[in-house]
């Protein structure tokens, strides 16, 4: 096992005293309050799992629609934390399906209901057909459920929007601010919290986390050296996410504070980190042919082969940011965490023209990239998203 604090430049977690400061009343509002977490599986989900489960909750119900990742997820909280007195059940469900408004039908009582569940990938706005799953996903499930939520007497719905969603330049980061607006909308009628923050180091899916699976297949390591992140732990994550949920106010949006305690580092650097960690000493090779034919070979000699490049692809971002110069921020309430304060801010509609506009193109059963851009576009007019043509499917 390795030191992610360690990889990602850090020597403690980022929400310690936070979380001290207010542990007691997080222990007395979960053990008497009823939870659903959606997209309860993924490397966020998990988290934010763990911590409602060791706080004892009344009732916690998990829904995802990975059957494998929800069986690890049962395993790794019976073998850290046990039980609880209360109610703790999963279910491998689609939250867009007819099965998932049958469960809610069924029971659907929660005093709180998270939603964690997303397409998070840039990648995933390389083709139309992945792109409108994004939009599905990441908009009309959000609100689907809002509205779920509204109609069962929740007392509160948080879910994850992501930096990328402040003045966004791909695809993934504007459907979450589109999703934003959309909340914003249902917020007159329920309690409304979110979360924006960097990326997960190590979450699934991501290049870190392929960095283990790379290691395991004895493959080389790829990484671009242009571009500089802020990381979370995992478990940071699932303490950013709670934190919002039970302690944000209506429409407030909860982010890590850009402090002497969360740096900026490059997916390079730690590439090299996590070689040396491992044992091996970095070998940075001219391009993929000779990474892929050293990989059989300079493992055994201690050394590993690595291609660090500039990146090319559509949908990066040169800086990351947590939130936009026209937004209100309380930095004073807590220690390492911010907080966007927000009104209700949507346009009717344009909301309106986006639920329409969508609509044809999936009863039509054709659309393009460009189709859904262009909607983009309208939604948000200063969406600085531009088409490389290049794509991180392209690449080794």
């Amino acid at each position: 096992m390795f030191d992610i604090l360690n990889l990602i430049g850090r020597d403690k977690a980022l929400f310690t005293t936070d979380i001290q400061t207010y542990e007691n009343r997080l222990k007395k509002i979960i053990e008497q309050s009823t939870f659903l977490v959606l997209g309860g599986a993924g490397s966020i989900g998990q988290a934010v799992s763990k911590e409602i489960f060791k706080r004892n909750p009344k009732k916690l119900h998990v829904v995802d629609i990975s059957e494998n990742n929800m069986v690890e997820l049962v395993r790794d909280i019976r073998s850290s934390y046990g039980y609880i007195d209360g109610v703790f059940k999963t279910y491998a469900l689609d939250i867009g399906s007819l099965e998932y408004d049958a469960f809610i039908e069924a029971d659907g009582q929660y005093d709180y209901v998270l939603n964690l569940s997303a397409l998070k990938h840039v990648r995933s706005e390389k083709d139309p057909f992945t792109l409108m799953r994004m939009v599905e996903t990441n908009i009309f499930n959000t609100d689907k459920t809002l509205q779920q939520s509204i109609d069962n007497g929740t007392k509160k719905y948080f879910c994850v929007s992501t930096d990328k969603a402040a003045n966004p330049v791909n695809m993934m980061g504007a459907s979450k601010r589109i999703m934003e607006m959309f909340v914003h909308r249902k917020s007159k009628d329920i309690n409304v919290s979110m979360a924006r923050f960097a990326n997960v180091a190590f979450s699934d899916g991501s290049l870190l986390h392929g960095f283990n699976q790379r290691i395991a297949k004895q493959q080389p390591l790829v990484a671009p050296n242009d571009i500089k992140r802020y990381f979370v732990t995992p478990k940071e994550s699932g303490e950013l996410c709670l934190m919002s949920c039970i302690f944000g106010e209506n429409r407030d949006i909860f982010f890590p504070k850009l402090s002497e305690d969360l740096h900026l580092i490059s997916f390079a650097d730690i590439a090299i980190k996590y070689l040396k960690e491992k044992g091996y000493e970095p070998y940075l090779c001219k391009d993929e042919n000779e990474a892929r034919e050293l990989a059989k070979t300079l493992p055994s000699n201690g050394k590993y082969p690595c291609l660090f490049a500039a990146s090319d692809t559509t949908g990066e971002k040169d800086f990351e940011e947590f939130f936009t110069d026209n937004e209100t921020l309380d930095m004073q309430r807590f220690m390492n965490l911010g907080v966007i304060k927000n009104e209700a801010n949507f346009d009717e509609e344009r909301l309106d023209y986006f639920e329409q506009t969508i609509k044809a193109l999936k009863t039509s059963l054709s659309w393009t990239k460009e189709d859904i851009v262009k909607v983009f576009f309208k939604m948000i007019p200063d969406f600085a998203h531009q088409e490389t043509g290049k794509y991180l499917d392209g690449k080794m």
